[in-house]
């Protein structure tokens, strides 16, 4: 009797384990198979024609020609209020794996400087793209010949150099001149700076003799670069860069030791779910192995390094601490 009822037992206790298997089964499957079900948008938090307007279109493209997304992706530019429009808009979405938004520095420079209550910390990081570096650039007729002529300028009286940055104060491009100013001797606060929505407004303000300098990330500014209208004085990379670059002085080169990085990121909204994180993990992990995305990092000479959720969390963290402390030095910082 004893070994029926220890039978019946046994038999009891595996039938619940597996009972309880099998109610899990449809949950994980579904989990694990998300995919996108409606439109997707890719948020630009900037307008048409900068960096990240760029960079959302040719992820779009890829991901949308090679089928990697069934459904229609969108590219949606929200500009304005130094790209906190765009961030906001992002995290109207909530957990839903239907909006990503494209991000550079400007993100943690936004919330340290009080511009936006959105931080890293209120998103999903969802992978980083790659790496790029600034260029400071000045029309050809322009008294600013060398990156030596803007160093002596900038330590003799900065508040006379006038630039054109995109889309806020505080982000990569105004850290950027920053520190040039201050490698060079002069007060980093003095530069009188103009915001403008994009990268491409940038450059118009410089063409048309507003400003004295454009500040911006290198490959915005080459087509105008090749063609003769603008000339780069100096770039923020620990080298030299190749191809197109290759001519152009580091500002350590120069004595400035002034090296400033920045890095493009896809977020998704606050409260995405791992499966939803996953899924956009690898769409982006074939899309950066795509020829025309390599030849991309080629020709605007950027520096692939991605970064899957995990890594790319813990990348952004530290990028904040030490934007901190340089934005502290600015003067900016707001939120601590």
């Amino acid at each position: 009797m004893n070994v029926a009822m220890n039978l019946q037992r046994q038999f009891l206790s595996a039938f619940g384990a597996v009972a309880a298997v099998v109610c899990l089964l449809p949950t994980a499957t579904y989990a694990a198979d998300w995919k996108p079900d409606k439109r997707v948008e890719i948020i630009v938090p900037s307008g048409p024609g900068g960096g990240n307007d760029r960079i959302a279109r040719l992820v779009h493209k890829l991901a949308q020609e090679s089928r990697l997304v069934d459904p229609v992706m969108a590219v949606v530019n929200k500009p304005g209020g130094g790209a906190t429009i765009g961030y906001a808009y992002l995290n109207q979405h909530p957990g839903d794996g239907h909006y990503l938004a494209i991000t550079s520095v400007t993100l943690l420079a936004d919330y340290l400087t009080g511009r936006a209550t959105v931080s890293h910390a209120d998103t999903t990081p969802v992978a980083q793209l790659f790496t790029e570096y600034v260029g400071i650039a000045a029309r050809l007729d322009s008294r600013f010949k060398t990156g030596n002529d803007l160093l002596g300028a900038l330590k003799s009286d900065a508040a006379s150099v006038s630039a054109a940055i995109a889309t806020s104060l505080g982000n990569h491009n105004h850290v950027a001149l920053g520190l040039v100013t201050r490698a060079a001797g002069g007060d980093p606060r003095k530069p009188r700076i103009a915001v403008f929505n994009s990268g491409s407004e940038s450059v118009t303000a410089v063409l048309g003799g507003h400003v004295d300098l454009v500040v911006i990330p290198a490959a915005t500014a080459l087509p105008h670069v090749q063609a003769g209208r603008i000339r780069y004085l100096g770039v923020t990379s620990p080298r030299r860069l190749d191809g197109v670059m290759a001519d152009v002085p580091t500002w350590r080169e120069l004595g400035a030791n002034a090296v400033v990085s920045n890095w493009r990121v896809m977020l998704g909204p606050k409260s995405m779910t791992p499966p939803q994180v996953a899924y956009w993990e690898n769409v982006l992990g074939r899309v950066v192995q795509a020829d025309e995305w390599r030849a991309m990092l080629e020709r605007d000479v950027v520096t692939g390094e991605f970064k899957r959720s995990a890594e790319t969390r813990e990348f952004i963290k530290a990028q904040y601490e030490e934007l901190k402390g340089v934005l502290t030095e600015l003067g900016l910082v707001k939120q601590q």
